[in-house]
C-alpha cells in the first residue's frame, strides 16, 4: 500500500501542494487556526494511508501541547514542517529520496 503525503495549513500554504497533485489536505483559515488546527493534525495522525504529514514550522506554535507532543514524536506518518528553519536542506534531500520528488524544485530565497 502506497503512503500518502498530506498537507495542512491556510489555502495559501496548500494551494501549490494540491496544484502538485496532492489529494489529502486541510485548508485551516489562519482565523481559525488555533481552533481547527489540532482536530486536522489527529485526524490526518489517525489515518492509515497518510505517510507524511505537511505543515509550516510557524503553524506548530497553534498546537495543543498534547497533540504536538503526538505529531513531533509521531514516527508514521512523519511530521515534515517547511518554513523559517535553517537546517531544512538536510530535510529536503530526505524527502526527495523518499518520495521520488522534489516538493520545492522553485528557488527559495
Amino acid at each position: 500500500m502506497s503512503q500518502e503525503i498530506a498537507v495542512i495549513g491556510s489555502p495559501d500554504f496548500t494551494a501549490g501542494f494540491r496544484l502538485a497533485g496532492v489529494r489529502r489536505f486541510a485548508n485551516i483559515p489562519d482565523d481559525d487556526m488555533s481552533e481547527e488546527l489540532d482536530g486536522a493534525v489527529e485526524q490526518m495522525l489517525a489515518d492509515d494511508e497518510v505517510g507524511i504529514i505537511v505543515m509550516h514550522d510557524e503553524d506548530l506554535d497553534h498546537l495543543s501541547r498534547g497533540v504536538r507532543q503526538d505529531v513531533e514524536t509521531s514516527v508514521e506518518p512523519v511530521l515534515v514542517t517547511l518554513g523559517g528553519a535553517a537546517g531544512s536542506g538536510g530535510l529536503r534531500e530526505q524527502i526527495k529520496r523518499a518520495i521520488g520528488i522534489d516538493l520545492m524544485e522553485e528557488d527559495q530565497q
